[in-house]
C-alpha cells in the first residue's frame, strides 16, 4: 500500500484509482488506461481474479489476460513493492502512473450493518483506509457495478464508472450517415460548381463551407420542389464530389422483388448494392427493414449477378428470457432456433416469385437455402471468408473485441454487413456507448469503402409501429 510517494506536490495532482474486479474482467488493458494517475488493487481483487480464470468464457479469458499483464508488471518491479511499480514501458509510453498492490492489512471502520466477509465491503474498507492515509489526495473507486458505486457514495466515497471503453457519452451523437442540406445550400455552394453525367448518374463538384463537415459515403438530401439525393464520394475542407443515387423506390429497380419504402431504405440499398463498399453498418428500431433489405441485396448479388459465392449469417446467441438449454444436432441445426428472423424474411422474399407456382417456390427456396449458411460465432477465429456476403445480425450484443475478431475474417471480395438496434442490448456490462456496433460505426465513418445508415421509419405494420412508439 502506498505509504510515501516521490513528492507531496505530485501526490496532490495525481489521483489514486482503486479498481474493482469487474473493471479488469471487462477490459484487462484498463491497467494501462489511467495515464499519469496511480492505480491500486486490493488483495480481494486478486483473489476474485483467481476464482474467475477457469473456463472458456469471455470473462475467464479476460481474467487470465489481466493476470498475465499483472505478472509482466510485477516481474519488472523493484524489491520494495510498497513503493509502487512503474507502469510505463516501451509498449505503454503514455502510462506514467504507478501500480500499488495491497501488501498489508488495512484497519478500517465500516458501518455495522455491512457484512464483514464480503469482497465488495472489504474493497470499500481499503478505500476508507487509503483516504485516511492520504487525506490530501483524491482516492476514487472505479467499478462497473452500479450497486457498488451507490454503496461507496452512501459512505461518502468518490466512485465512478469505467469510461475508457465508451465510444460516445451520448448515443444521440452517434454518426447517422445521413445529412439534411440547408435551404440555401445551392446559393452558398453552387457558384463554381462543375457537373457531368456518367453511367446514369450525375456528378457535382462543389465548393463551400459545408464541405468540411461531410464524410465520405455520407448521404445528403434536400427535399423541396426538386428533391435532391446524393452520396459524398470525395471531400476536403473546401470542396466535395457528390453523385446522385439509383432510385430503388421505383419498381423497375426492384431488388429480388423488394423496393425501398422510404428515403433511408433507398440509401441502404445504394450501399448494399455498391461493389466498392466492403463494410456496411445499419442501425434501426425493430421493423425498419434492416434484415429484409440486407438479405434481398445478398440474394440478388449471389444468385443473379454472381458477385458473391454464398451468404453467411451469424449472430450472438443471447436469449431474451430464460435459456432453453442445450440443443441437438449439427452447428447449423443448433443455430436454427436463433434464426427465426432469417426464416421470416425468406418467406417474404419467396412470395415475390409468382410465376412458378408452389413447385417453383419450393425449388427457389431450396436454391436459396443452398447458398445461405448459418454459422456460430464460437467457431469464427482463424477463418478467412473469400467472396462471401457476411451478415452479422444483432451486432449490438458484441463487444468491440468480438467485433474486431469477426470483421477481420473478411478476405478478398467479401462484403460484411453489421446490423442491430443499440436500444436492445441483452449482454451484461455492455451499454449503448460501449457496444461493438457503436464502436465500428464511429471508427469506420469517413472510410472510402465503408458506409452507414441509421434507419428511422418502421415499415413492418401499423401495429408494430404504434407499439414501438407507445410501449
Amino acid at each position: 500500500m502506498p505509504p510515501r510517494k516521490k513528492s507531496a506536490a505530485n501526490d496532490r495532482h495525481t489521483k489514486l484509482f482503486v479498481l474493482d474486479t469487474n473493471v479488469l474482467l471487462h477490459d484487462p488493458t484498463s491497467l494501462y488506461r489511467f495515464e499519469e494517475h496511480d492505480i491500486c488493487l486490493p488483495m480481494f481483487v486478486l483473489e476474485e481474479l483467481d476464482n474467475k480464470k477457469k473456463g472458456m468464457t469471455e470473462v475467464a479469458r479476460n481474467a487470465r489476460q489481466a493476470s498475465r499483464f499483472l505478472d509482466e508488471i510485477v516481474n519488472d518491479a523493484p524489491r520494495n513493492i510498497e513503493e509502487g511499480i512503474a507502469l510505463e514501458s516501451a509498449a505503454h509510453k503514455n502510462c506514467s502512473g504507478r501500480l500499488y498492490l495491497q501488501t498489508s492489512f488495512v484497519k478500517y471502520e465500516l458501518p455495522q450493518n455491512l457484512e464483514l466477509g464480503k469482497a465488495d465491503n472489504a474493497i470499500l474498507g481499503v478505500i476508507i483506509g487509503l483516504q485516511e492515509q492520504q487525506p490530501e489526495r483524491a482516492v476514487i473507486l472505479v467499478s462497473k457495478d452500479i450497486n457498488m458505486r451507490i454503496k461507496a457514495r452512501a459512505l461518502g466515497l468518490e466512485a465512478q464508472d469505467y469510461f475508457n471503453d465508451k465510444v460516445l457519452e451520448d448515443s444521440d451523437l452517434l454518426y447517422t450517415g445521413v445529412l439534411p442540406l440547408p435551404d440555401d445550400f445551392w446559393d452558398r455552394h453552387g457558384k463554381d460548381m462543375k457537373s457531368w453525367q456518367k453511367d446514369g448518374h450525375t456528378y457535382y463538384q462543389i465548393r463551400g463551407p459545408l464541405c468540411a463537415a461531410f464524410f465520405k459515403n455520407q448521404f445528403l438530401y434536400k427535399e423541396d420542389d426538386t428533391p435532391f439525393y446524393a452520396i459524398v464520394l470525395e471531400q476536403d475542407d473546401q470542396s466535395a464530389l457528390l453523385r446522385t443515387l439509383t432510385d430503388y423506390t421505383h419498381s423497375k429497380n426492384n431488388v429480388w422483388g423488394i423496393t425501398a419504402r422510404n428515403r433511408e431504405q433507398n440509401f441502404v440499398l445504394n450501399l448494399l448494392l455498391n461493389p466498392e463498399i466492403d463494410f456496411v453498418t445499419l442501425l434501426g428500431q425493430a421493423g425498419t427493414g434492416k434484415t429484409l433489405l440486407t438479405l434481398a441485396a445478398g440474394l440478388w448479388q449471389t444468385l443473379e449477378t454472381k458477385l458473391y459465392s454464398e451468404i453467411i449469417i451469424t449472430r450472438v446467441t443471447v436469449p431474451v428470457g430464460e435459456d432453453i438449454g442445450f440443443l441437438p444436432g449439427t452447428e447449423e441445426e443448433k443455430m436454427n432456433p436463433w434464426m427465426g428472423a432469417l426464416e421470416d424474411n425468406l418467406d417474404v422474399l419467396n412470395k415475390t416469385e409468382e410465376e412458378g407456382g408452389d413447385w417453383g417456390r419450393a425449388a427457389t427456396r431450396d436454391l436459396i437455402r443452398s447458398r445461405v449458411k448459418v454459422k456460430s460465432l464460437n467457431f469464427m477465429r482463424g477463418r478467412t471468408f473469400l467472396n462471401k456476403y457476411v451478415i452479422i445480425d444483432e451486432a449490438q450484443n458484441l463487444t468491440p473485441k468480438q467485433m474486431k475478431t469477426l470483421v477481420t475474417r473478411a478476405g478478398p471480395g467479401t462484403k460484411v454487413v453489421c446490423m442491430g438496434n443499440i436500444a436492445q442490448i441483452d449482454t451484461p456490462y455492455l451499454t449503448e456507448g460501449s457496444s461493438g456496433l457503436t464502436y465500428v460505426v464511429d471508427r469506420f465513418k469517413g472510410w472510402e469503402h465503408g458506409g452507414h445508415v441509421t434507419l428511422l421509419r418502421g415499415e413492418r405494420s401499423r401495429l408494430a409501429d404504434h407499439a414501438g412508439e407507445v410501449l
